[in-house]
């Protein structure tokens, strides 16, 4: 009979696991594309940070905002754990709010941002995959939660 700290180490393991599977099949590809998002966003911003920043500096910070993002998605999307797991869902839920909010300010204020970020139009520039990336992220996020597919406790040996 195992006692209580040992169904929670157990039960722990488990959980361990059940995150671990994140980053595998459809998980390494969406890892994948995160880290594709992450590399041209921090380009493209850093390009336009340092060659013409006094002609949209609200657009080129979001779109440097817009790169730690992915890379802090795609970093803790490949990692395991519980910590790791809860800053994959903070960064693609933020990601998910930016996509929108950005794309919203620059429908109805393009003056706002007279240059295109990673998030403009939704990521229209983008074949609006910075619109779908977080919906499929969150998606697979919750699949994979920690606990997701145990038995109840009552059911474990």
């Amino acid at each position: 009979m195992n006692t209580g700290r040992e169904q929670q180490q157990v039960q722990r393991g488990q959980d361990t696991n059940e995150v671990a599977r994140r980053a595998t099949g459809f998980g390494r590809l969406l890892v994948a594309v995160y880290g594709v998002f992450a590399l041209s966003a921090t380009a493209r911003a850093g390009y336009q940070i340092a060659t013409k920043f006094d002609e949209a500096p609200v657009a080129y910070l979001l779109s440097a905002f817009a790169a730690l993002v992915y890379i802090l998605a795609t970093i803790t999307l490949a990692k395991s754990g519980i910590r790791s797991y809860w800053l994959s869902v903070a960064a693609v839920g933020i990601e998910l709010l930016g996509v929108v909010a950005v794309g919203l300010l620059s429908l109805l204020d393009p003056e706002l941002l007279p240059q295109d970020t990673v998030w403009s139009g939704f990521g229209q520039g983008y074949g609006y995959v910075p619109l779908l990336l977080p919906v499929i992220g969150l998606w697979w996020l919750w699949l994979h939660r920690p606990g997701a597919g145990q038995k109840p406790a009552e059911d474990r040996p």
